[in-house]
């Protein structure tokens, strides 16, 4: 088995940034927009940066950016979240809808652009 204590501080550091990201952009912009903003931005960064990075990038390198920066910036909880706060209604389905389909979007965006040369 290999040591994974890189990857561990990886995740610890790009999980304190990512989180420290969240919060302002949360605090600057708010709720619910704020919750579709990250998500769709963290899609696309994260599809860029697999299409760019992943195949030659080390594996603590891949477990900070991923896991730990962009896992902690983007949540599914948070949307789960804003969806109940929105009550049952058409705009909390509209909202979910959006959040859904713009992350795909933007996922597939980041993909595309980054497996360009």
């Amino acid at each position: 088995m290999r040591p994974i204590w890189r990857e561990l501080v990886a995740v610890v550091i790009g999980g304190l940034l990512g989180t420290g990201a969240r919060l302002a952009i949360d605090t600057l912009v708010g709720q619910p927009a704020s919750t579709l903003a990250i998500n769709v931005v963290g899609s696309f960064a994260l599809g860029l940066l697999v299409a760019r990075l992943w195949s030659s990038a080390a594996p603590w390198l891949k477990a900070g950016l991923g896991a730990g920066l962009l896992g902690s910036f983007t949540t599914f909880s948070a949307l789960a979240v804003t969806v109940v706060e929105l009550g049952f209604t058409w705009g909390a389905a509209l909202y979910l809808v959006l959040s859904v389909t713009l992350g795909l979007l933007a996922a597939w965006a980041g993909l595309r652009i980054g497996s360009r040369p």
